[in-house]
Order: structure tokens, then sequence, then C-alpha cells
């Protein structure tokens, strides 16, 4: 490790950061005291003796109980609480990032993995679904076998090492490193059960030495290549039947990640230099132990924002900027094996020569001044600088795509901050970004425009994005971009966070016609309805309860149903109609802006009457959401202060002609006056275009709830807000009040509505496009006979709240059911 300290002096911008210094007489040298590490009862050494230590990141089917390297994870996760660039927030529920639990990453893995090498490598025997099996139990750590010449001819053998050597794989915003480690230990495998002696590495490993400077087009690179050939044969001479050589030329040459926070890029390489450390072997008798300096891994995890890019990242080129550009990847090259100090300052010098050099190249070809001087002044050697901008090309050397982009995107409201994130990318040309949308969107979009043309994506994200409004954008994109492959729907219990999640597996959509025909649009999806706690099991239980997913049209919603659902779902739309186009009105109840003012219990109510009668003008029985349950409410005996500021013909509330209430409210004016939702005066509620509705029956609902639970609500009876109200001006309240509670109107609104844990969100957006048969002459008496039971019901409900009325549900259910003539079998999927 490095001193982090900058060599020009502090006042012409160098820093003194970490307190370590290679000048013995300085002053400011750091002494360490020995205590601090042996003193046995506040050392660091006696303290780590209580613990056992394991150095091997343990894959899912080793459960040891250990610290092992995995614990970054978490701790990345505490260290992310104290700062987030892009928002100022401190809370880590702000960052948007969630460590992926070990069996989610090796899972999505495998499924990238497969895929890849299912397009890349082709069996001799030609049989796809066998392939796919033996790839699978190529990458499964369960089977821990040597017999891959028996599952794997040579061709087939070298096919796969080969398409290995050459792979891309980029984590765009990398947190910890899980999803990097997971490739590099899953490669790791495959290459020691492939490859046992590391012979056909190896070659490969120098072919692609040679390539590199043979594309140099320059003589004076023999020397380079000729140490970098030396140094491939003299680690596999040395690590012959070791993983250490995998590993090695697996991170230089197949595995980069991005990452805003420095911190995390840290945290990253140091799990990488773990993973190395511990392949090697000491030997007493060797300088050094025998041990090999660690690779620098400065230009394989950059600290960056992934999301915003170059004006003119490929359109402003010459000869001259390709050599350039050539000579900056080869001097990375070079410090990723520097040894010495001296080695990677010079490389770091030159670096910054060159740079100098193409942004003044850039710019004679008419690249933007600005972008020019991005180039010229980025430092990928400086560990606490970030980029305001990512380029495959420039940081990277990937011209043609990435072969897998796979991650973690962050979770963050776009419209959070007073907006500062939407504002940031709103001009960058997403086609997905929606100002009430999530970040992780932009990182779909941005994830797919990096792939190659044959590349793959696989994230977890927020599942969100397949029904919300703000996916639409996205929906959209993905219909025009990408081939779907894997659709998983999770629940809420994969991260320690309050959001469901889903896993999507695409490649991104060819761009000219295949020559045997258009490709079927279609990806194999389920819904994961249980806690799936392995790798295994996941994979096991996708394949057993997946269904076919057909690309929906641009924008839809993506609802995941079998074919029975799908059926019962045609009939549904078929002859139901949406409630947005029936004749009525859904309103949010009355919001106050400060309950405690406005809304009053029973003993407050009759202490105002009883002061002034005239109190009773202006004070309403009021249901909030919590209040409300399937047909009835549990009044809570509540009554809202209805001083409003006037509707239609109906004038403002003068509050001198109501003494009693103005008094009570004096009691709370100083929050009254401050309130945004207030109306003429502090003391109105804030103006209410649909007031009159209150005054006519309706249906009220929570705005959260696990299932339907809509109400009657009185004429007289006022909603309080968030909770939301119907009305009609047909005389039909309660057969819509009977269709909106009966089974198949929650089986259609949990297929689209937005899940919140394990409830949903009952906003109008999603409650409006809920089907109901429309009255016709043809099913009067069907809407008569539902009516009939709602009044019994209500009825029964109103002398006993709690009397059981399951009976009178079931056959409302079953009349509705008649209505869109559903089989037995339809029905049986729609009861559960």
């Amino acid at each position: 490790f490095d001193c982090l300290d900058t060599f020009e002096g502090t006042r012409a911008g160098g820093a003194r950061i970490d307190c370590f210094t290679d000048d013995a007489h300085a002053r400011q040298q750091l002494h360490v005291p020995a205590k601090v590490f042996f003193d046995e009862n506040a050392g660091l050494f006696p303290l780590f003796s209580h613990y056992k230590f394991t150095v091997e990141e343990n894959t899912p089917v080793e459960q040891e109980v250990a610290l092992d390297p995995e614990l970054l994870g978490k701790v990345f996760e505490n260290l992310l609480a104290a700062h987030t660039p892009e928002t100022g927030t401190t809370a880590r529920k702000q960052t948007g990032s969630y460590y992926t639990p070990r069996d989610i990453v090796d899972y999505m893995v495998d499924e990238a993995l497969v895929a890849v090498f299912a397009q890349k490598c082709t069996p001799t025997d030609g049989d796809a679904k066998l392939w796919d099996e033996r790839l699978r139990y190529l990458l499964d750590y369960a089977h821990a076998f040597d017999d891959a010449s028996d599952w794997f001819d040579a061709d087939e053998t070298e096919t796969l090492v080969r398409a290995i050597s050459a792979l891309n794989i980029l984590d765009p915003a990398v947190g910890s490193g899980a999803f990097p480690m997971g490739v590099l230990h899953k490669l790791t495998l495959v290459l020691r059960r492939l490859d046992a002696d590391n012979s056909r590495w190896e070659r490969l490993q120098k072919e692609r030495a040679q390539q590199r400077a043979t594309a140099a087009f320059d003589t004076t690179d023999d020397e380079t290549r000729r140490e970098e050939l030396l140094e491939i044969d003299a680690t596999f001479k040395r690590y012959r039947d070791s993983d250490f050589g995998r590993k090695l030329y697996l991170i230089q040459n197949c595995i980069y990640g991005v990452d805003i926070q420095p911190v995390a890029c840290q945290i990253a390489k140091l799990r990488f230099f773990i993973s190395l450390a511990i392949e090697q072997e000491p030997d007493s008798t060797a300088e050094n132990f025998g041990i090999r300096p660690l690779p620098n891994l400065e230009t394989r995890f950059l600290a960056a924002n992934t999301l915003l890019g170059l004006t003119g990242n490929r359109t402003f080129t010459s000869s001259r900027t390709r050599a350039l550009e050539g000579e900056i990847l080869r001097n990375g090259e070079r410090h990723f094996h520097a040894i010495t100090r001296q080695q990677k300052l010079q490389c770091q010098r030159r670096d910054k020569e060159l740079r100098e050099e193409l942004a003044a190249e850039l710019r004679e070809v008419g690249m933007p001044a600005e972008d020019a001087e991005n180039i010229a002044s980025w430092d990928r050697y400086d560990t606490h600088a970030v980029a305001a901008w990512f380029a495959q090309e420039q940081m990277f050397g990937i011209r043609d795509g990435f072969d897998v982009v796979i991650g973690n995107p962050p979770y963050i409201q776009l419209q959070r901050n007073r907006g500062a994130l939407g504002r940031l990318y709103q001009n960058a040309d997403f086609e997905t970004f929606a100002r009430t949308g999530d970040i992780y969107c932009l990182f779909y979009e941005r994830g797919v425009r990096l792939l190659a043309n044959d590349g793959h994506l696989c994230y977890i994200t927020s599942n969100k994005w397949m029904r919300a409004g703000y996916g639409k954008a996205l929906r959209h994109f993905f219909v025009e971009n990408i081939q779907p492959i894997k659709l998983l729907d999770l629940g809420p219990d994969i991260f320690d966070a309050t959001v469901d999640t889903n896993i999507l597996l695409c490649s991104r959509a060819p761009t000219v016609p295949v020559a045997r025909g258009p490709v079927p649009r279609e990806a194999i999806a389920c819904t994961v309805k249980k806690n799936i706690n392995t790798a295994t099991s996941l994979a096991a239980y996708a394949a057993e309860n997946g269904v076919h997913f057909p690309m929906p049209e641009p924008g839809a919603q993506w609802v995941i149903l079998s074919d029975i659902e799908r059926q019962i779902q045609a009939k549904i739309e078929a002859i139901g109609t949406p409630l947005k186009d029936w004749d009525i009105s859904i309103y949010r109840g009355i919001i106050t802006g400060y309950n405690d003012a406005f809304l009053i219990d029973d003993d407050t109510k009759k202490a105002l009457i009883k002061t002034d009668l005239k109190s009773a003008e202006i004070i309403k029985p009021v249901l909030r959401g919590r209040d409300v349950n399937r047909y009835h409410a549990k009044w809570a005996k509540l009554w809202l202060i209805d001083t409003h500021n006037g509707y239609g013909d109906v004038p403002a509330i003068d509050m001198n002609d109501y003494g009693a209430i103005k008094a009570h409210l004096d009691a709370f004016y100083p929050q009254l006056e401050k309130r945004h939702d207030k109306g003429n005066t502090p003391y109105n509620l804030r103006n209410c275009a649909y007031h009159a509705e209150f005054e006519k029956a309706k249906i009220a609902w929570g705005n959260i709830a696990y299932s339907s639970a809509f109400c009657y609500s009185a004429p007289g009876e006022f909603i309080a807000g968030p909770a939301n109200l119907l009305t009609s001006s047909e005389d039909n309240i309660k057969y819509l009040l009977g269709c909106m509670n009966a089974r198949l109107f929650n089986w259609e609104f949990t297929q689209l509505g937005i899940p919140l844990g394990y409830a949903f969100e009952w906003k109008k957006q999603y409650v409006e496009q809920i089907h109901v048969p429309p009255i016709t002459d043809e099913n009067r008496a069907i809407v008569a006979q539902i009516e009939e039971l709602v009044d019994a019901l209500l009825s029964a409900k109103k002398a006993d709240s709690d009397a059981d009325t399951s009976d009178l549900e079931k056959a409302i259910d079953t009349f509705v059911y008649g209505l869109y003539n559903l089989t037995p079998e339809e029905i049986g999927i729609v009861d559960g």
C-alpha cells in the first residue's frame, strides 16, 4: 500500500492524507506505540485472538461460522451512512445502497455466465438443453468434481476457456465488490475444473500479451512484451496447480468496477487483494518468502459517475488519438504490475503527459473543450477523486461494449433532496428519465447501452418499474432495446429494507434482423412467493414455477401470469370496464394540515356545542383510513371542524360566527398559521373543489391495505386524507361496492397494484384501472341480486360491526364470477 500524500506542497494544492512519510527525519512521521498491538488488555492482537478468522470467501454451500471478507459488505453499508456525494445526506437509506446477500449474487452470476457461455460456445452434439445442464453443473460449487473431461470434450473445453479469456464484465455500481467477487470465484472454479494444470490458461494469457504488443505498432514495446511474457511464464511456473494465475489474469483482463463513492472502490479492491493473497504460499528460502507483490487495481476499480458520459465519446477521433489512447492503456497495464514506488510514479507521470497530449489532439479534431479537459484532468490514480463522467473506452479500453453488465444499482428517488438528482440527469439524454422516477431506471438504460451487441445484463432492483407510472418510459425502452431472458419478482425479504425487488436477466436486442426469422420476444418469469435461502433452491424454484412471459406492448405494465391467469385476465378485460371509464369520481380525503386542531373527539365536540349551539353546524363525522374495514367502518367517534373557504353557492365560514370553535383553534394558532394546507385564513381548511361530494353516498378506503377493503360511507360523513373516496352520479354505489370488495377485483388489483412490503398502495391511479362489468339489460337481474346482498350485509354490520357476513360475501363473489363467465378451474385460481 502506498503513501497517499502527494509530493506537491500543500500550498500548491498538494495533500497530506495518511500521516506516513518516506522521510525518516520528518517531524510528522507517524509513530505507533507497540502497546497498541500487544497490550494484554487493550491491544489489537489479543482482541483478534478471541475471534475465528477465515480468509477464504465462503461460497453459498460453505457456511462455516467465521469472520470472512464478506463481512466487508456489511462494513461498506455502515460506512455509507457517513456521507452520500450525490444527495449530501447521512442516513444509509438515503444512499439507496444495500449489500446483496451472497446467495443472490451467486444465482445472478450463474444465470449471466450460463447465458453468455450458451451464446458464445456451441456444444459438439448440438444439444442446447443438455448444454445448459452441463454448464450449470460446471458452475455448481456443490459438485466438487474432477471429471470435466467426461462432460466436455477437448474442443468444448478449448472454446470455454478461450471465451473466458476474452470476457469483459462490468459492475457499474460496484459497492463493496460482491458481484465482481462472485464472478471471480465462478470463473476461477470453471478454469480449475476445465484446465487443472493451467496449460490452456497460460497459453491464452501469452497470446493476449502478444496481441497487445502487436496492436501497438511500435517496436519500442518489444522489451515490455518480453517482460510481460517472462512474468506470465514465472507466474505459472511458481503457481502451476494454484488459482493464483487464474485469479490474477481474470482481474487484469476480465473484471471491472465503477462506483461514485471512492470508499466503495477501496473496499472492493481490498477484497480482491485478500482473494489473491490467500493463493500465495510462502517459501522460506526465497527472497521476500517468495511472495509476489499484489497488483495495483486503480485501473480496474474506478470512482466515477457511471450515468454520465462524454458528449463526443466516439464522434471525434483520428489516428493520433487512437495511438495515444492505446499508449494510455498500455501504460495502465504496466502500472497494474508495477512493484516499486518509483515504477508506479513513473507510470502515473506518463499517464498525465499522455492525457494532456490526447486532450490537445481531441480539441484539434473538434471535441468540445469541456470533454477534452475532463479527459486531460482525470487522474485514475487519485484514490480520493471522483470523475463526473464515465467512458468505457477512455477508462478501460473497452471499445465494443461489455459482455456482461451485472449489479445492484442504488435506489434513490430523483425528486429527493428537492429534485437535485433529477436536475443532474434531466438533460443527459435518458429515454427512461421521469422526474418522479428512481435512479435505478437510469442505470438500466445506461447498462444496456454499455453492452456489446450480444452482451447480457443482470440487475437486481426495486420491482416498482414493472407497474408504477414512473416506470412506463423504462418499460417502453425495454421493448425497443432488450431481449428478456429471465424475470424473477421477489418479495421484500432480500435486503434489510422495505423494498420489493426483482431480478432481470436480458440481452441486448439484435440491431439487425436474424436470418432465421424474428426472435421470440419472451422470457421465463416467476413470482417468488416464499423465502428462498440458497442460490440452488432459487434456481430450482424458478425452473419449477417459471411461466412464459411474452414481451408486453410498449409502456404496458409487466405482470407475471400463468397461461390460465392470462385467460382470466383476458375475460376481465373483455367484459369489464375500467373504473376510470365509469361515470364516477375518485378523490383524496380532506387534508387539514394539522389534525390535532381539526379532528376532535366526542367529548370535545360536546363541550364546544354546549358552549355555543351554533358550533354543531360545522362539526361533521369523519372517517380515517384506519377506521375502514370491508363494507363497514368502525367509526372512532371523531369529528371534523369543517371551516371551509366556501364552495358552489355555500359561502365561506366566518369565524366570528363561531366563537367557541375560534377559541378552540386559537390554542393551536402558531401551528395553523405556518402550515401549508390552510385556506383563506389560518382558521380555514384549504380550498376543496369537491367539498360537496362529502354530502353524497360514497365508497371509502384506506391508502394502504393487504387486500381490498372498501366501505360504505353515508351522506354527510367526511373522509380524512390520505384515505380515498369514490362518488357516482348514478344510483350504483352499492353495486360498485359489492364488485370492488369481491375476490376477483382484489385478484386483478394485486396483479396491477404497487406492492409496499406485504401490503399494497390503493391509490387512485391504480384503483381506477380495475375492471367492473357495466350494468346492461342482460345482467340487470344479477346486479339487483348483488345490491340486495350488499344491503343485507350493511344492515348486519350496522347492527353488529363484528357480525360474521362471510356467507353473504361468498354469495357476492359467486355472482361476480358469473358476470365474467369464469369456469370452476378459473374460480379456483382466483380463490387460491
